[in-house]
């Protein structure tokens, strides 16, 4: 495994990892050099090991923190100049020539007259360092701080959730719905016990034991029981009883796997509940096919704001007038978690009634949280959630300080950011992308961060931070320094402590004095929200490896001319910005492995862009629909791509197309192909399907193509060979394709995602795509004349979760699908049309209760030469199909009086139905059905 900063550690893995490198490599033979060197790492590798065990502690002296925050920060600054050693004598490959003789010899003495200034500065700042790597040893003895940690070893920590357990129920708010849905009557015993994050298992038998009726003869000894001994017992105990045991917070699959062995399988209806913040957990304690994961709602509005004003004015009613405005902000804040609901109002009801002061709790709830004993609860809590964390899943967490409140986090430019910072290694095997995602999804496991944008692989693509969790990250990286915070009530920080990482989400004239007097010069990532206007120049920010400028105002005006400078660089966006042109000293950061260009008025990279070998993401469009930029002639040489989006074909060179099929670690490719069709583009097209033909037999796993014209597409029929990675194909386009293309055959196993536009679908094209056995997702786009009905039959769809069968709006023609039992048993979201008057002929029946898992489904009832009567007939129909279903599924029915498409023009409209997406047809009006069980 790879060493990688951390919040804890700092710079210290991969700072050690370049010591090794420098001493084995050509570096070390510079005179002086070598030997300090080799001291330095030394000394840095048994600081090292000191800060790992000191980092380990649940809390540690004040002066052991204030090392710990010493000896990461000269870790930082070690790396820092480490970097720049490296980048002015050049790469050791850079000094090693094919050529011999006298030329490489002048050669060899003209660089060594360059950089020798360049030496001596940095051979100064290695000393330098190296003094200062002594002094932070001396005061690790002088302090004698190991002394200090072997005495924290004994510290008690009171539970914070023991309170919790002894409140009267009066004092509840909300709990009426899950105690009746929850609530058991009629047991012969019950017990509760909680789970701590490091169990024993013996003492959580032994409480159950205590809380069961039985006699003192069953318990004698018990104090010598041991594991073993104490499951059997309690098994023994609970046999012929009907019980009722809440095991409360269990951390981890493993604990429970050995707590549930206690609990004999007695057929007397007995209940086991458990409760996780983790679902891995909650999902692992459901045993048999009558166990289920009920899921903890936040509070609604009515019990917020009852149990808020309560606290404090002892009802709503008593809340002055002039308080209400700033109590309702206050309690979006606490987002309906109780916790924080009692925290706060404890904290306001301790301060006078005034207006100002409920704005500046409003406004620093976050450094609240750090110096009010009121608010001690809730970050117990949160801290207990965090500390559970491994080391790099709490440098994930303490991340997203970066963002603003409410910000929703696309998953994809998280991973590629948290990889830049060199947060990420790869691990058993996996890529960091791979590591990076599971990071990702484990926060959102653990109940730390909240998903977003669930797609149909059931994987969340984008996720929020609660405001509170957000606040107490903010708190945390504050103090270890691991990102500064500008904006609001944010302040930079009085401190000795370089900035680390900076994100400014507002600056106005004040905050940007105070910043331009600080040294930037070691900032590793800049993050700028809103206008950048008075934002210092970049090249105060020269150990930069991310710079996110994504939907900055003013970019246009702001000076990207020393962008050349930032030679550590490995991210950057420019996203959803006016700027028209690429600074041209991009093309000098041969670090660079994200350039994000999305939404902006590109047409045109520099040619220099193809020099950029570690480039793995060039991300293009000028628009959210439409993309705009050519494809730069020599792209064939950037072998590492692995991902392009929205370059035009057609208005690209053919060379340049042709030299897409060189991309050989190309996973996922985005075009758009406008104005094919005609000799003029004829090679265009020839030559992207040569590339699609060819990068199929390599990494390909998703490919979209976009046009916003009529541009056939025909030639997508035959590619050849199967593409054997693909995963998803995506068509956003007029163009409807006569006929299924060849390839989409049960014999591609690798497809789970297809949208696809066709002319017309028969149910043997049905029959066949439901062959394909990885499928989940189907979004099939048809234009048809015929009025008839398509069966889906029972064997078809196996893997299917999401189906939506589109009928454009805008082309006359009927067709609806009736499903067999068994069809589709897995399909969770379903959207079709029903055609009333072809139904009529048929039976007015869909076939809903045929979808076993189905949760949601839209039907959209199309009346075109029916009765209203007849309409209604048919909604009554299917809402009947559906109260019959066991599931019950959330049935949205829309009513569409379909109008003769053949009076507009299905260029000028059609484009528009395409990019409203699934699920938003035009409707008249829009019935939600929810099913009483």
């Amino acid at each position: 495994m790879e060493a990688v900063v951390s919040a804890s550690h700092g710079a210290f893995g991969p700072l050690l990892v370049k010591l090794n490198d420098l001493l084995a490599g050509e570096y070390a033979r510079l005179k002086g050099v070598r030997r300090e060197m080799r001291s330095l790492r030394s000394e840095l590798s048994n600081m090292h090991a000191a800060l790992q065990k000191y980092t380990m502690l649940q809390d540690p002296d004040i002066q052991v923190k204030a090392w710990i925050s010493e000896v990461r920060e000269l870790a930082y600054d070690t790396e820092d100049c480490v970097d720049k050693f490296i980048h002015r004598l050049g790469s050791p490959g850079a000094r090693h020539h094919h050529h011999r003789g006298i030329k490489e010899f002048f050669r060899r003495s003209a660089r060594r007259l360059k950089t020798l200034g360049s030496r001596r500065q940095i051979a100064k700042q290695i000393v330098e360092l190296k003094a200062r790597v002594m002094s932070v040893k001396d005061q690790r003895t002088s302090y004698k701080l190991d002394d200090m940690v072997c005495g924290t070893s004994g510290h008690a920590v009171v539970d914070p959730r023991l309170a919790a357990l002894f409140i009267e129920e009066a004092h509840l708010m909300g709990i009426e719905d899950p105690r009746d849905d929850l609530a058991k009557e009629h047991f012969h015993c019950h017990a509760f016990v909680s789970v701590s994050q490091k169990p024993d298992v013996r003492k959580i038998i032994k409480d159950i034991i205590s809380q069961v009726p039985c006699h003192d003869v069953f318990t004698k000894d018990i104090q010598f029981w041991d594991e073993k001994r104490s499951i059997e017992k309690l098994r023994e105990l609970l046999q012929d009883k009907r019980y009722l045991v809440v095991i409360d917070d269990i951390w981890s699959t493993s604990a429970w796997n050995t707590i549930k062995c206690a609990f004999p399988e007695n057929n007397c209806s007995s209940r086991v509940i458990t409760t996780t913040r983790i679902f891995d957990v909650a999902s692992s304690c459901c045993q048999v096919e009558d166990d289920r994961i009920y899921y903890m709602e936040p509070l609604s509005d009515l019990h917020s704001k009852k149990l808020f004003f309560n606290r404090i004015f002892g009802s709503e009613d008593c809340c002055p007038d002039i308080l209400k405005d700033v109590s309702d902000a206050i309690l979006r804040k606490c987002g309906g978690l109780p916790l924080a609901i009692i925290s706060i109002s404890g904290l306001l009801a301790s301060r006078p009634a005034v207006r100002n002061e409920r704005e500046k709790i409003r406004k620093s709830i976050g450094f609240a949280l750090d110096k009010s004993q009121s608010l001690e609860g809730m970050k117990s809590i949160l801290s207990l959630s965090y500390s559970s964390l491994t080391p790099n899943l709490k440098t994930c967490l303490l991340y997203f300080s970066n963002f603003p409140e409410d910000y929703k986090i696309e998953r994809d430019t998280l991973v590629r950011r948290w990889i830049a910072e060199g947060f990420i290694s790869e691990e058993r095997g996996q890529s960091r992308q791979e590591v990076a995602e599971n990071n990702f999804y484990e926060l959102i496991n653990k109940s730390i961060v909240q998903p977003m944008d669930i797609g149909y692989d059931g994987k969340a693509r984008a996720c929020r931070v609660h405001d509170l969790m957000l606040e107490f990250a903010i708190s945390k990286a504050a103090e270890e320094n691991f990102i500064t915070v500008l904006g609001g009530q944010m302040v930079l920080p009085n401190s000795n402590c370089y900035i680390r990482r900076l994100s400014v989400q507002h600056i106005n004239s004040e905050l940007a004095s105070t910043l331009a007097s600080k040294e930037l010069h070691h900032v590793r990532s800049l993050t700028v929200s809103g206008c950048i206007k008075q934002m210092p120049n970049l090249v105060e920010f020269e150990s930069l490896r991310v710079l996110d400028f994504e939907g900055c105002e003013g970019l246009k005006e702001y000076d990207l001319n020393n962008i050349n400078k930032l030679f550590k660089l490995k991210y950057l966006s420019l996203r959803s910005t006016c700027i028209s042109n690429v600074p041209s000293g991009v093309v000098t950061l041969h670090d660079l492995v994200t350039l994000d260009l999305r939404d902006t008025y590109i047409q045109e990279l520099p040619a220099g862009i193809v020099q950029l070998s570690k480039l793995q993401y060039l991300l293009t469009a000028r628009c959210i629909f439409y993309g705009e930029t050519t494809i730069p002639s020599g792209i064939g040489k950037m072998k590492s791509l692995c991902e392009i989006s929205g370059f035009n074909i057609t208005t690209s060179s053919v060379g340049a197309v042709e030299e897409l099929e060189n991309l050989t670690n190309l996973t996922e490719l985005h075009v758009v192909f406008n104005g094919g069709g005609s000799d003029k583009y004829k090679r265009h097209e020839e030559m992207l399907f040569s590339s699609l033909c060819k990068l199929g037999r390599y990494s390909l796993q998703s490919f979209r193509i976009q046009s916003k014209d009529s541009t056939p597409l025909d030639f997508l029929d035959s590619w050849c060979p199967l593409p054997s990675s693909l995963q998803l194909f995506i068509m956003s386009t007029i163009y409807y394709l006569p006929k299924p293309p060849k390839w989409l055959a049960p014999t591609v196993t690798s497809l789970t995602h297809l949208n696809i536009n066709l002319s017309e679908i028969t149910e043997e094209d049905i029959n066949i795509l439901g062959r394909m056995p990885a499928l989940i997702s189907l979004e099939l786009w048809f234009k048809t004349v015929r009025k008839e009905r398509l069966i889906v039959q029972g064997n078809g769809f196996r893997s299917l979760k999401e189906f939506y069968f589109i009928h454009s709006y805008y082309f006359a023609g009927a067709r609806y699908l009736l499903f067999e039992e068994g069809a589709l048993p897995k399909v969770e979201k379903l959207q079709v049309p029903f055609y009333v008057s072809v139904a009529e002929a048929y039976g007015l029946y869909l076939g809903i209760e045929h979808l076993p898992c189905l949760k949601d489904a839209e039907v959209s009832i199309y009346n075109e030469g029916a009765t209203a009567s007849e309409s209604k007939v048919a909604v009554v129909s299917i809402r009947n199909e559906a109260n019959t279903h066991p599931n019950h599924p959330r049935v949205t029915i829309l009513e569409e009086d379909e109008e003769d498409g053949d009076d507009d023009d299905p260029d000028d409209i059609a484009s528009d139905s395409k990019k409203k997406g699934k699920g938003e047809s035009l409707h008249m009006w829009e019935d939600e059905l929810l099913c009483d069980a």
